[in-house]
C-alpha cells in the first residue's frame, strides 16, 4: 500500500511495485511549502471528490483506481481501494493539485 514519506522540506509518496504497475508511474515527490491542506474523506466514490478522466493508470469503478486523473485546468493522482477513507493533499504548485490516497486499516 501506498505510503506517505517525511523527508523533510519534502513528503514522498512512495507506492509499491504493483502500484508503479498499474497507475504507470513511479514515486511522486512534493515540497511541504506547496502543500495547501490536508483532509481525510470517508467515501471518495460518492462524495464528488473524483473529477476527469484517468489517463494513465488502471481504473475499476467503485473498486479500484490507480493513475492520473485528468481534467481542465490540472490533474490529480489517485491511489484509492475499494470503499476505504481517502486521505486528500491538495498543493499550490507542482505537477499534480491533489494526491488521493486511500488510508491503511
Amino acid at each position: 500500500m501506498a505510503k506517505i514519506i517525511d523527508l523533510g522540506d519534502e513528503i514522498e509518496l512512495h507506492l509499491t511495485k504493483r502500484e508503479k504497475l498499474a497507475a504507470l508511474h513511479g514515486n511522486l515527490t512534493a515540497k511541504k511549502s506547496d502543500l495547501i491542506s490536508q483532509n481525510v474523506v470517508e467515501k471518495p466514490w460518492r462524495s464528488g471528490l473524483l473529477k476527469g478522466f484517468r489517463a494513465p493508470g488502471t481504473g475499476i469503478p467503485f473498486y479500484l483506481l490507480l493513475g492520473t486523473m485528468r481534467y481542465k485546468g490540472g490533474k490529480d493522482f489517485t491511489i484509492i481501494y475499494r470503499n476505504r477513507p481517502v486521505e486528500v493533499f491538495e498543493f499550490k504548485s507542482g505537477p499534480y493539485k491533489r494526491w488521493i490516497i486511500s488510508k491503511e486499516k
